[in-house]
């Protein structure tokens, strides 16, 4: 009884705070702004579904969103073709590549939040579904005709560890060749699309499985291969306000809900494993506003 009654606490907590109805995503209670967020390809239907509406109605602030890889959205940031009051990646390395000088110095501190295992997803109607519960993954992934997908190992940190991932299980499973058999080159044109599209191509049928983070796949309903924990690699997510930011008391709210009991809890039901928040690089950068969210 008593894990009912903190379900359905947590439940009302959510939906006053996000403050959707019939009529979906309402308006933030006063007009404080744009917030402009960068994140990651791999959290769409949270941010969208989510955190958005959440956020607005707490906050008075408007969510606006782009999803795309990591790597590629800390580019466009590189070369100035976004702007963001807030970055969230999939990896420590993306925030690595906007640090110093030769980095721009975009990012001067970021703080991992969150984690979620790398996974194989399929598709329930592909002709090869039922050998991929049966059979083992890598056996059928090297069939004739099979469709796989994946992300741009230089674009998007998940599209990286699917090739660490593979380089692993080829020692693991003692086949020497299975990268090639597996993914050809590593940016394989046949295999490789945008992190944003890769759910939907699978769900289309125009794949038979792919790589996803595990939170992609609880989200989109999709079935998932287990596999051995001593080669399965996670994404672990970090956020920062980079240098510049349209509007940093805006970021700042942002940080704070997301990394908030209400934001966490959000995290949580879509799947990620939450974390302390740890900073990394120049602490003393972090806004004052934040220490407190960060642990600085």
């Amino acid at each position: 009884m008593s894990r009912m009654l903190a379900g359905c606490a947590l439940a009302f907590c959510l939906a006053a705070a996000a403050g959707c109805g019939r009529s979906g995503r309402r308006a933030p209670a006063a007009g404080r702004g744009t917030v402009a967020v960068l994140y990651a390809g791999s959290l769409v239907h949270l941010m969208e579904a989510s955190v958005a509406p959440a956020f607005d109605a707490a906050s008075g602030y408007r969510f606006e969103g782009f999803a795309g890889g990591s790597q590629a959205l800390a580019n466009q940031i590189k070369s100035q073709l976004r702007r963001a009051d807030v970055l969230i990646s999939a990896a420590p390395s993306v925030d690595a590549s906007l640090s110093g000088a030769a980095g721009g110095d975009w990012v001067r501190w970021y703080a991992t939040f969150a984690t979620a295992p790398l996974v194989i997803g399929y598709n329930p109607k592909s002709r090869f579904a039922q050998a991929l519960r049966s059979q083992p993954w890598y056996q059928v992934m090297s069939e004739p005709g099979f469709r796989l997908g994946r992300t741009d190992p230089k674009l998007d940190p998940k599209g990286e560890l699917t090739v660490q991932f593979v380089q692993a299980a080829a020692i693991y499973y003692h086949i020497p060749d299975l990268e090639r058999q597996l993914l050809g080159s590593a940016e394989n044109p046949a295999q490789v699309f945008p992190e944003e599209d890769l759910v939907g191509r699978l769900q289309a049928g125009q794949l038979d499985a792919g790589f996803f983070y595990s939170n992609e796949a609880k989200d989109a309903g999709i079935p998932t291969i287990p596999l051995p924990t001593a080669i399965d690699p996670a994404a672990t997510f970090t956020i920062t306000v980079p240098r510049g930011a349209p509007d940093p008391s805006g970021a700042t709210a942002f940080v704070r809900f997301l990394l908030g009991p209400v934001g966490s809890a959000l995290l949580r039901r879509e799947g990620l494993a939450v974390q302390v928040p740890k900073v990394s690089g120049d602490a003393a950068a972090v806004p004052a506003a934040l220490k407190s969210a960060l642990g600085t």
